[in-house]
């Protein structure tokens, strides 16, 4: 199983827990608690429990996936870092978990700054309270598809200086924005707000090359979820990085984006198990 044990996670019950906020229901699945879970988190409800699981009967390699995710974000950010980005904004977090960004990013930029953003409450209220007495952390409630309220945010602006390089990262989120919500509208707006070498680090969940089983589950969350995914191909998840240059490899499979020398041959052997692409990718011009 991915997650947490019922029988010993924080959340025994469909009850709300201390660390739930009062305006959440607890009878409806998030995508966020769901990763939560996929991770070994203890922040989901019954509801997200049963919807992993049942992505999990049709794709057993869920978890694992989750994984990778977040070690190519840490290999991401470990390369923004190196070329000297000291701020992130970090839209569609998720339950912090298995080396946050701050704790990456800080690795090579000790002070770096870091606002993460995400909808769900849930995920909200465990970050805030990971990075109380943090000066340098942010965690903001806002919707993605609201990108202009995002960069309007004044904690945002309290923290993240536009007028320099920013790395934005866009992991497992834009598959939950649907055509109709424009996800290259949304890149758009947050390209044009930042500063010549800042960085997009994006990772998007493709139907490319995958079997009849992957899309099964993909249905299936749709049927089950408040929040229905729209898995596009390489083509259409290149075209999202309009106005930015994208680092060698390119847009690739997720386990090929620069994986660490233990991990290539592996890498290679599964590159299209996670039906995931990855890219970064920097905004051309002098970084002054």
């Amino acid at each position: 199983m991915g997650g947490t044990d019922p029988e010993e996670g924080p959340d025994m019950t469909d009850g709300r827990r201390d660390w739930a906020p009062a305006s959440i229901n607890v009878d409806q699945p998030s995508s966020a608690r769901v990763w939560d879970y996929f991770l070994g988190g203890s922040h989901n409800f019954a509801v997200d429990r049963e919807v992993a699981e049942a992505a999990i009967a049709f794709k057993p390699d869920m978890p694992e996936l989750a994984r990778q995710v977040r070690m190519f974000l840490h290999r991401a950010v470990r390369t923004a870092a190196a070329a000297g980005v000291d701020q992130y904004l970090d839209i569609g977090a998720g339950v912090p978990t298995m080396g946050p960004v701050h704790e990456v990013a800080r690795e090579t930029r000790p002070g770096a700054r870091v606002v993460y953003v995400d909808h769900d409450p849930v995920a909200v209220a465990h970050g805030v309270a990971m990075l109380a007495g943090d000066p340098d952390a942010a965690f903001v409630q806002a919707d993605a598809r609201s990108p202009r309220a995002i960069l309007d945010d004044p904690r945002v602006r309290a923290l993240i200086d536009f007028d320099r390089p920013v790395a934005v990262l866009l992991c497992s989120l834009l598959h939950f924005v649907a055509d109709a919500d424009d996800p290259a509208g949304i890149v758009a707006t947050l390209r044009d707000a930042l500063a010549p070498g800042s960085f997009l680090i994006l990772q998007h969940a493709s139907h490319d090359g995958q079997p009849r089983e992957t899309i099964a589950m993909l249905e299936m969350w749709n049927a089950k979820s408040p929040e229905p995914m729209t898995w596009r191909t390489a083509g259409e998840i290149e075209a999202l990085l309009d106005g930015f240059t994208p680092l060698t490899p390119g847009v690739v499979p997720m386990p090929l984006w620069r994986p660490l020398p233990e991990e290539a041959e592996r890498a290679a052997q599964h590159s299209d198990r996670y039906a995931s692409y990855a890219a970064v990718a920097v905004k051309p011009g002098a970084s002054g």
